[in-house]
């Protein structure tokens, strides 16, 4: 039987061993050979930059604020009350952030103890809300006893004005700041809880039909099938939710009065400082933009988008 012996193109650059040469020397003459130098890889050409996708993402908003800061402008100059220019605007925006968080008094604070306060009061009406709101929703999604039951409460109660509910905490809870509080629970609950039990309605029934041949336990139903399916919708129904907490908690605080936002623009409007209400109102918009973008970035870590083919 014949055995044939093939190289590759590599062994066949090393020399053979000749007979009568021990192994040792056939080593010795394979490190002396020489080697091919490696070849250095080809760097890929960096990819130019698109000016023009760069421009169309810079140049709309320096329009957008352009245009409102000509209006403005327009406006300052045709006003006979002293409505303020934007520049004397900004002047008063370096006096009142350089020193933000003075205090002379429960009366007189400075702005960034007036938006903590504010977000202090959003954040408890707005974690009651979530531990009422999102369990209430699973539920209502689950059993349709329950949706048929409340249903047709949330309907009744969801369009109420949020500031219609102010009274009623002030009545129960003899207090402005546990009445802006319940303002916010209130308006905070619908959001979550509808967005969640819609959810929980969309989740397709073939994964109950496995979990009813697997005869899993609610609770794993809850944990393994229900809570990954619904949590986008639940994040939807959050970020809806801090968003409604904002706007509602400056109205709330113009009339319960206390340190926070909304009672610092009402101080300013009687003081007829105008300056320092246009101030207000960008604080209070950049604030709720961080909320909102905050909230979208949590909502966009976890929505798993199904991959096309």
């Amino acid at each position: 039987m014949v055995s044939a012996v093939f190289h590759s193109p590599l062994d066949a650059s090393l020399p053979l061993p000749r007979a009568g040469e021990g192994r040792s020397e056939a080593a010795a003459r394979a490190e002396a050979a020489p080697r091919s130098t490696p070849v250095a890889k080809e760097q890929k050409p960096r990819a130019p930059i698109d000016l023009r996708a760069f421009w169309m993402r810079v140049l709309p908003p320096l329009a957008g604020f352009g245009l409102l800061l000509l209006i403005w402008e327009l406006v300052a100059m045709k006003s006979t009350t002293g409505f303020p220019t934007p520049a004397a605007t900004w002047q008063q925006a370096l006096t009142v952030f350089s020193d933000p968080f003075y205090s002379k008094g429960p009366n007189d604070q400075g702005v960034g103890w007036n938006v903590l306060s504010s977000l202090q009061r959003v954040a408890l009406g707005f974690g009651l809300a979530a531990a009422v709101g999102i369990p209430a929703g699973f539920a209502i999604g689950r059993f349709e006893f329950l949706s048929r039951m409340f249903n047709p409460l949330i309907s009744l109660l969801r369009p109420v004005s949020p500031l219609a509910w102010l009274p009623i905490g002030l009545l129960v809870f003899k207090g402005a700041n546990p009445a802006a509080i319940w303002t916010i629970f209130i308006c905070s609950i619908w959001p979550m809880v509808i967005n969640t039990a819609v959810g929980v309605q969309r989740v397709p029934s073939d994964y109950m039909n496995v979990a009813k041949v697997l005869n899993l336990s609610e609770w794993k139903i809850f944990t393994r099938i229900l809570f990954p399916a619904v949590l986008p919708y639940m994040l939807t129904g959050v970020r809806l939710a801090v968003g409604t907490a904002w706007l509602v908690i400056v109205a709330a605080e113009m009339l319960t009065g206390g340190v926070g936002i909304g009672f610092w623009v009402w101080d300013e409007w009687n003081n007829l400082n105008v300056a320092n209400i246009i101030i207000a109102i960008f604080v209070i918009g950049i604030v709720g933009l961080v909320l909102e973008f905050a909230l979208i970035k949590l909502a966009t870590a976890f929505t798993f988008e199904e991959v096309k083919s």
